[in-house]
């Protein structure tokens, strides 16, 4: 007896098809990025930012918080802390400079690999703060500064803003290239 064929189920195919039979796409289709190789290192940079701590005063508290999980800073790459200038290119001075911390800070800096980066975190370290005398020194007198934090002390949320904005400046940086062949 032959089913009528008005009542067969019918079943849309390529839901219950064979693997073994299926048709195989180009060997390239969606698997070809296009980018430039300045592009890929700077993407690569942003992204794995290894700071080094240089807490000076209650800013650096502030600081230390941000790595807590609360925080969680490990999600722009930056969650370890350096102890050595050579394994990290991204200062963060925390807190007051002084006359005689301005060549420790310019020591250290010239320590770091090349690319390197700075952070001035806090009224003090941008512009001596409440403390306006003799012993102390803004941090740009000292070393080239790229993003500045501002407040007393700032808060957490400040810090991963200034990394943020960081990023923004590695990823549209240019002649990198150039930069890692010493080109430039």
């Amino acid at each position: 007896m032959e089913a009528d064929p008005k009542f067969q189920l019918s079943q849309p195919p390529e839901l219950f098809a064979r693997t073994d039979q299926e048709v195989v796409p180009d060997e390239f289709d969606e698997s070809i990025v296009t980018t430039t190789i300045d592009k890929a290192i700077n993407w690569a940079r942003k992204n794995s930012i290894w700071p080094m701590s240089f807490g000076l005063a209650c800013c650096a508290i502030e600081m230390m918080s941000m790595i807590a999980s609360r925080y969680d800073i490990s999600r722009f790459g930056a969650e370890v802390m350096r102890g050595s200038p050579r394994q990290s290119d991204l200062m963060i001075i925390a807190g007051r400079v002084s006359n005689k911390m301005a060549p420790v800070i310019r020591r250290l800096y010239e320590q770091m690999p090349e690319p390197k980066w700075v952070i001035s975190m806090g009224a003090c370290a941008t512009s001596t703060g409440v403390f306006s005398n003799y012993a102390l020194v803004p941090v740009n007198q000292v070393i080239p500064v790229d993003v500045y934090v501002p407040g007393c002390p700032p808060r957490p949320e400040q810090l991963i803003y200034a990394i943020m904005l960081l990023q923004k400046k590695i990823e549209n940086s240019h002649g990198t290239i150039k930069q890692v062949l010493n080109l430039a």
